[in-house]
């Protein structure tokens, strides 16, 4: 069983930053691209973030300049640096191998004031 270990999450105001955390084993993670999804109660989930195994990145249109993704693939670790947060990026956040059936249990980002 591929396990992928999300964290970071929490409760912020509008406005303020989290930094996600995303551990892969090695195997997996030097292979794959990889992408930060988020799922909000009612809604389906989307995909935030997606960068490559040479780092090449992409972004939904409603994070870019606010979001950063990256990768340490020393560390097979993956981040995803949320800035200027808003009230509509609540949602759980998941790291994904893209094309993968392996999913993190993700982790709770909430900005409310």
């Amino acid at each position: 069983q591929v396990q992928l270990v999300e964290s970071g999450g929490g409760l912020v105001q509008p406005g303020g930053s989290l930094r996600l955390s995303c551990a892969a084993p090695a195997s997996i993670f030097k292979i794959y691209t990889m992408g930060w999804y988020r799922q909000a109660p009612g809604k389906e989930r989307e995909l935030v973030a997606g960068i490559t195994a040479g780092g090449v990145t992409n972004y939904v249109d409603s994070v870019k300049g606010r979001f950063t993704i990256s990768r340490d693939n020393a560390k097979a670790t993956m981040y995803l640096q949320m800035n200027s947060l808003k009230p509509e990026d609540t949602a759980v956040y998941f790291c994904h191998p893209l094309g993968s059936a392996t999913w993190g249990q993700g982790t709770q980002v909430t900005v409310s004031s």
